[in-house]
């Protein structure tokens, strides 16, 4: 199989990948079964990540970011994808950009520097029990008492919740206005934060090595300077441009997972016999790897394109809809038939085929559900 280079790949790029592919396979990957059972990774990999280069690495240098593009983003999520490992850094690039695109000056010295040597664990926290794609619908309430705001209210589903030192959290600055202005960004630093409580780990169906949580804000009172942006009102504003960054991420994890799954079968196809022969040699075996192949393939001409555009500045949020729903469907198709070539072996969980079809479940309904892509297609139709 010809590996193909993607036209955005440069020699800074090229070598970033070594680096990250080395540390990927020498210090996350061994730690995988472990993290699974303690459903998070260790704190220690935050610092370690952060050392290596691996956090924030399309941050400016000035605040102690890699100083690269989406690129750089591109191939940690990459090389995370084909080791099969759940570390989500990319969250922790989400509340860089937020921080960065609206953020005062101090706010970015105090906090991007931080995240990107991995002593602050990021997290954004957007859905509640009552609101997951619908942003409208968020209950939990921050209002202006003595310079802080007040903050009550919960949130569900929220990744790095366990570990997060500093949360953006989605919140109403005023119930009473329209929808389009109710709406506010926070940042909460957490460590010794009186009312910020973690809740459990979520039992979920896939993903079991990523830390996911619940968290819970009872008259948590924060600096009314660490409102995003200076001004209330524009958080729901803020989400729609931010969320793009957001879902270009989900789909370059999709057309990755999908590359590697389409490689574990191959492989599978060729070592595994059955009526005296290798799978390979059936025509069946061969026409659906073929199918899964071309479809991966077309997947990663589509998001290459879309990285080039992303990098040069003209992505419109259309083609970023397009992309997730489209990539992380094909994700999900693909894996589904490549675990079906694996027969019975293929829904055990030893075998990463089958960890690859739990893991890519989530991928249609987080950073906004496939439905919701839809319509935003439909709407510019």
């Amino acid at each position: 199989m010809t590996a193909h280079e993607p036209a955005w790949t440069t020699d800074d790029v090229r070598s970033f990948r070594t680096m990250v592919r080395q540390f990927v396979q020498q210090e996350l990957v061994p730690h995988q079964a472990r993290w699974r059972q303690q459903h998070r990774p260790d704190a220690d990999a935050w610092t370690s990540a952060g050392a290596a280069g691996l956090l924030l690495p399309d941050v400016p240098d000035q605040y102690g970011g890699g100083g690269g593009t989406f690129a750089h983003e591109a191939v940690v999520l990459e090389e995370l994808a084909r080791a099969g490992v759940d570390f989500a850094c990319s969250i922790q690039s989400i509340v860089a950009h937020y921080i960065l695109a609206y953020g005062s000056e101090g706010q970015k010295q105090t906090w991007l520097p931080r995240l990107a040597d991995g002593t602050l664990v990021g997290a954004i926290a957007m859905s509640e029990p009552g609101a997951g794609s619908d942003l409208q619908g968020i209950r939990t309430i921050a209002r202006r008492e003595h310079g802080c705001y007040a903050i009550n209210g919960s949130k569900t589903f929220i990744t790095n919740g366990c570990n997060a030192g500093l949360v953006c959290l989605a919140v109403k600055t005023d119930p009473a206005a329209s929808p389009m202005k109710s709406l506010s960004l926070i940042m909460v630093e957490t460590e010794n934060l009186p009312g910020y409580h973690v809740g459990r780990s979520l039992e979920k169906v896939g993903m079991h090595a990523q830390d996911t949580c619940e968290l819970f804000f009872d008259d948590v009172r924060v600096p009314q300077d660490n409102l995003l942006g200076g001004i209330e009102g524009r958080g729901l504003s803020q989400m729609m441009q931010q969320l793009p960054y957001e879902r270009l991420t989900v789909a370059v994890s999709a057309i990755a997972t999908a590359e590697r799954a389409v490689a574990v079968t191959t492989k599978h196809a060729k070592e595994r016999s059955a009526f005296g022969k290798p799978l390979m040699d059936f025509q069946n075996t061969r026409f659906k790897l073929a199918e899964c192949r071309t479809e991966a393939h077309v997947g990663r001409i589509f998001l290459d394109h879309c990285i080039a555009r992303f990098i040069a500045g003209d992505l419109d949020d259309v083609t970023t809809a397009m992309a997730k729903y489209w990539l992380t469907d094909s994700e999900c198709r693909i894996v589904d038939e490549c675990l079906q070539l694996h027969g019975g072996y293929g829904y055990m969980t030893e075998y990463p085929i089958a960890r690859m079809w739990t893991d890519s479940r989530v991928q249609r309904i987080y950073a906004g559900t496939n439905e919701i892509m839809k319509e935003v297609i439909g709407a510019s139709l």
